[in-house]
């Protein structure tokens, strides 16, 4: 059973964000570094900065990091950033993989919320701790020897992230290209459903296949591609989330994308 339930949102548009940090009915997580936090941020939000998440993202820890945050098993919670969406969406892989079933993308980034000139403040807000459940989704996770025997079936796909000329370059044997950049549209994260299936559909992504993502080496643009799978419904989604970095480490195949033109540059 997949944590994140046909109910939970992927994005959340910016007029319910703002609705549900009025009702104080959200818990709101700014991954941006510290600094920039400080700086200012949506109001009432608290900082996680992906950095420290991934100084050690084991589960133990991340349960501990969710507490502090005052996120419970029912606290809704929305992520943030302002790098197109990538290192929100690795956060909120996290939060899904440690069991908490409410957690959606901003659909956009800080830099537009706050040029619309949304609320924002300095403000460090006093959050009390909570208690989380851990309840991991090991179905939404590809470890490298997971993947070394999936790939091999026919009802596997495996796709990479990286920028196109990465993948030309070296890439995991049997994977497709779909690099990051094209996931997005007008100012938004994510691109619109409708346009989401059909760029997966022309990529020869279907949705009775296992899908699994990985990017160059913490699973942040594959975590983007993980939620723009998601958002068009796809129910069997895995994240590689040491990707192709580690891949490489343990000395396992590789392939390169032999006489390729100059049109296998383009994003599309």
């Amino acid at each position: 059973m997949c944590c994140l339930s046909d109910s939970v949102k992927i994005t959340t548009d910016v007029d319910s964000l703002r609705s549900e940090i009025r009702d104080k009915s959200v818990r709101v997580i700014d991954v941006r570094r510290e600094a920039d936090y400080k700086q200012d941020h949506i109001t009432s939000a608290v900082n996680l900065p992906l950095a420290t998440l991934l100084s050690d993202d084991s589960p133990e820890r991340v349960l501990k990091l969710v507490n502090s945050m005052g996120i419970d098993d029912e606290t809704r919670v929305v992520i943030y950033d302002d790098t197109f969406g990538a290192l929100a969406s690795r956060v909120a892989w996290t939060l899904e993989y440690l069991g908490h079933s409410d957690v959606s993308l901003l659909e956009t980034t800080y830099g537009h919320w706050k040029s619309l000139g949304l609320e924002n403040d300095s403000k460090i807000p006093d959050i009390q701790n909570k208690d989380h459940s851990m309840k991991l989704q090991s179905n939404i996770l590809a470890t490298s020897d997971y993947l070394e025997s999936a790939k091999t079936r026919d009802d596997v796909i495996l796709i990479d992230n990286r920028e196109r000329l990465n993948f030309l370059e070296q890439h995991i044997p049997g994977a497709i290209s779909l690099p990051y950049r094209t996931l997005a549209s007008d100012g938004k994260i994510l691109r619109p459903k409708e346009d989401m299936k059909r760029l997966l559909d022309n990529r020869g992504v279907t949705e009775n296949s296992e899908i699994i993502t990985y990017c160059g080496s913490v699973g942040t643009l594959s975590g983007l591609a993980y939620y723009a799978l998601k958002s068009v419904g796809m129910p069997n989604a895995k994240l590689y989330v040491r990707s192709f970095k580690e891949w490489k480490n343990l000395q396992k195949p590789t392939e390169k994308q032999e006489d390729a033109s100059y049109w296998d540059l383009s994003a599309e």
